[in-house]
């Protein structure tokens, strides 16, 4: 992993054999980023995936690996809870049918290249966990 911060822009490129997720987290706390939109690209042949089940507000996952992915997008947003750096992303991904899958990431380890872009705010959005919806949602 490596990557650089350009005023109120950010780049990482997250290595063979890295996790999407943890290289996000330990590059946001090197860097303070506590509020930005996140977007990119790469390939993965281990991804994990969750779809959130608003009637038993418990996440369904699925888990792709032992093929090659192209990660067509990923794309999230970074913020904080109970002043912890919170990551929350999402990925679309195909099979070399074209075949496209996609969901909340859970996780994600690159076997190729990965390319991961930040528009970084200045500020703090905080999230709260939500009981009727069952899920982590944002306060302002």
């Amino acid at each position: 992993m490596e990557g650089k911060v350009f005023k109120d822009k950010a780049v990482l490129r997250v290595d063979k054999g890295e996790e999407v997720i943890e290289s996000i987290f330990k590059f946001i706390e090197e860097n303070k980023i506590t509020l930005a939109n996140v977007s990119g690209i790469g390939a993965s042949n281990n991804i994990t995936v969750g779809l959130f089940n608003t009637e038993t507000k418990e996440y369904n996952t699925a888990d792709y690996f032992g093929e090659d992915f192209e990660i067509t997008a990923f794309m999230g947003n970074i913020t904080t809870k109970d002043g912890e750096y919170y990551v929350h992303m999402h990925i679309t991904f195909s099979d070399e049918n074209q075949n496209t899958f996609g969901g909340h990431l859970n996780k994600c380890i690159i076997s190729g290249a990965c390319e991961i872009f930040f528009d970084i705010i200045e500020g703090e959005v905080k999230r709260y966990f939500d009981e009727e919806i069952g899920l982590n949602i944002m306060k302002f």
